[in-house]
């Protein structure tokens, strides 16, 4: 049998991928080894969160699906951060771990031009370092022009507790046994890395008096542009926060040797997440604190395990049941699954394109999990853009390539192509230099006009941002030619809110600059009839306009580094002078331009200099814009 593209994996990168390119028109085939599972949430019960919320947004900008089924299926949201600047505002919700799987799959199965195969893909078909399709677990080949891999952490998947070692993914699913062994016959690097999950909990043994419930935000939420609200605030379900005690503490110092981290087993070489740790890396790397916070997270409405956020280990079964009933509230706690760790094969990403095409094989893309990052929005956004750059590259146009000043997207590749990853990488608002460009509010503006031109976006919902952009317009000139003048009734509603009188004529443009008045003071000066996102827009771009552009700025100075390109068939070898690191680093990364090379790891200005000294004498009639540079500099 043959299909235009074959994705591997039915995760959150899968289902992105293979809804892309099959949305996009191409013959496109589902890979799983377990249809029941796709979409699986096997860790946090949860969508969005710091950063991440933002890059839910910019999938549902391009025309992914993950922010639509998020809108479906949650069970309380809330916007974070929301008491600070734009900047870091994001939505995170309570997904419900029964609906959220169940929608994205019957939105899989009503998908033209896509199938889904329930089998475990143990090789790839491989023909002068071009896929040709890829092996089941049976023997069985299906060809295909293009093959996407998302295989999570089912790589020689090993489930870790205490001493003990399980060959099988989460939920005591089948691990890939062969397929990375088969890749490093391709001639990729891989690399081990760990994760874990924390307990669930059963509802009804927890004391809920002892802890603090935490609800979702008394107004409407959605993470896509085109959906709304589909739940009643009253109806949202609280989570609660409790922290661990001093005997939390002793417990985990005296039992540490069982931990398979910690000793309890002698062969453990994955490295785990820094920014996501287990209990017991907390306990010895912030030694001085004296608590922890947890939180008690609702997995479904459907059943009653609760999720302990911020519990994650890999101790003996016996010494999770001291651990948990030493926690407020959990003192006769029932765990109905214990917690464990999980190490699992990734790829280098050094070795990928910013496309998400692999150096090694033509028209061979990874994404997700298999790229060495954690997180479902993570995997979701990589899946996305293989599965458009799948299908652009069977077109034969340009990739997708997101720039980091564009989207929160954009920095994640970046960084996973550039630097590579020593743990499992997670998206932070500090990732991104120009984060006050990549927010929540914009994410439509920012991205839909490619979303449209990749052909992920129709018309309607085109139109509908050029309306909006039409009305942002608008409002802004209003603002702009409207002016007040110092009159007593106005001053006087200008003391009361604490800000200062005016002495003289000013546009309502400059007066929502001063940061005590805000949209709804501005309302009292002239009628205001426009969407609320339009509102919201004009005052963000207004309030932090000088900001805004000096962000600009830099990241056109970025962008001018960035058009700079290198040779692709520079010779690094050739370059004297240049130290040795930086040397091995260029060749590794490969970068597409001196913007990149610039952003790796062990490679300096001085290094930067000779570099572009080099190609300005080897190929300056190509690349007249060294002259003015290496001057300039």
């Amino acid at each position: 049998m043959k299909y235009e593209i074959i994705v591997v994996g039915g995760g959150h990168a899968g289902c992105e991928a293979s809804l892309a390119s099959s949305r996009k028109g191409h013959k496109t085939l589902l890979i799983t080894g377990n249809i029941n599972n796709i979409a699986d949430m096997p860790c946090n019960p949860s969508i969005g969160g710091s950063a991440k919320g933002i890059v839910v947004r910019e999938i549902d900008a391009l025309g992914g699906e993950m922010g639509i089924n998020a809108d479906k299926s949650h069970i309380q949201i809330k916007m974070l951060n929301n008491t600070k600047g734009p900047a870091v505002q994001a939505l995170r919700a309570q997904a419900d771990k029964i609906t959220y799987p169940k929608n994205m799959r019957e939105t899989l199965k009503k998908q033209e031009n896509l199938d889904i195969k329930e089998s475990l893909v143990e090789d790839l078909i491989v023909e002068n370092n071009k896929i040709k399709g890829v092996v089941l677990e049976n023997g069985e080949k299906i060809f295909g022009d293009a093959v996407i891999l998302t295989t999570g952490t089912y790589l020689k998947a090993d489930i870790m507790v205490g001493d003990t070692r399980r060959r099988e993914g989460p939920h005591g699913e089948r691990p890939s046994q062969h397929l990375s062994d088969n890749l490093k016959k391709y001639g990729f690097k891989i690399i081990r890395l760990k994760t874990g999950t924390p307990q669930r909990i059963d509802k009804n043994s927890i004391d809920f008096s002892k802890t603090k419930p935490e609800y979702g935000d008394s107004t409407y939420h959605t993470f896509s542009f085109d959906t709304n609200p589909l739940y009643k605030i009253e109806d949202q379900v609280p989570c609660h926060l409790i922290y661990t005690t001093p005997l939390t503490h002793k417990i985990i110092k005296d039992n540490l040797h069982k931990a398979s981290m910690y000793g309890g087993l002698n062969d453990v070489t994955g490295v785990g997440p820094r920014y996501c740790p287990s209990i017991e890396d907390k306990i010895v790397r912030f030694a001085d604190k004296e608590r922890h916070q947890l939180f008690l997270e609702p997995e479904s409405l459907y059943y009653d395990d609760i999720y302990l956020q911020g519990f994650s280990t890999s101790m003996p079964h016996d010494v999770q049941e001291l651990m948990v009933h030493s926690l407020p509230g959990l003192e006769n706690a029932k765990i109905l699954k214990y917690a464990y760790a999980i190490e699992y094969d990734a790829i280098d990403a050094l070795q990928l394109k910013p496309s998400l095409e692999t150096k090694i094989v033509e028209n061979l893309y990874t994404a997700g999990q298999i790229n060495g990052t954690s997180g479902y929005e993570e995997a979701a956004c990589q899946g996305l853009i293989a599965g458009i750059n799948a299908a652009l590259k069977l077109e034969n146009k340009e990739p997708l390539v997101l720039k980091r000043n564009e989207a929160y997207i954009g920095v994640l590749i970046d960084d996973l192509i550039t630097k590579g990853v020593r743990d499992p990488y997670r998206l932070l608002t500090s990732r991104a230099e120009y984060r006050l460009l990549l927010r929540h509010d914009n994410a439509d503006i920012r991205l839909r006009k490619l979303g449209y031109e990749v052909g992920l976006i129709d018309e309607e919902r085109y139109n509908k941002l050029l309306e909006k952009e039409k009305k942002i317009n608008e409002l802004t000139e209003e603002l702009k030619n409207n002016k007040i003048t110092p009159k007593e009734n106005i001053n006087n509603y200008l003391l009361n809110i604490n800000s200062s009188p005016i002495k003289d004529g000013i546009t309502l443009y400059d007066l929502l600059k001063r940061p005590e008045i805000n949209m709804n003071d501005i309302k009292n000066f002239i009628d205001i009839d426009y969407p609320e996102d339009v509102i919201e827009q004009v005052e963000i771009n207004i309030k932090y306009e000088g900001y805004i552009k000096k962000a600009n700025r830099e990241a056109e100075k970025m962008l001018d580094l960035e058009n700079k390109k290198i040779p692709e068939n520079i010779d690094y070898d050739k370059i004297h002078n240049l130290a040795s690191e930086a040397k091995q680093k260029l060749k590794e990364v490969k970068p597409i331009s001196i913007g990149q090379a610039l952003r790796i790891s062990g490679v300096n200005p001085a290094d930067i200099s000779i570099l572009m000294i080099y190609i300005k004498k080897e190929y300056n009639h190509e690349h007249k814009w060294f002259y003015k540079w290496i001057k300039k500099n």
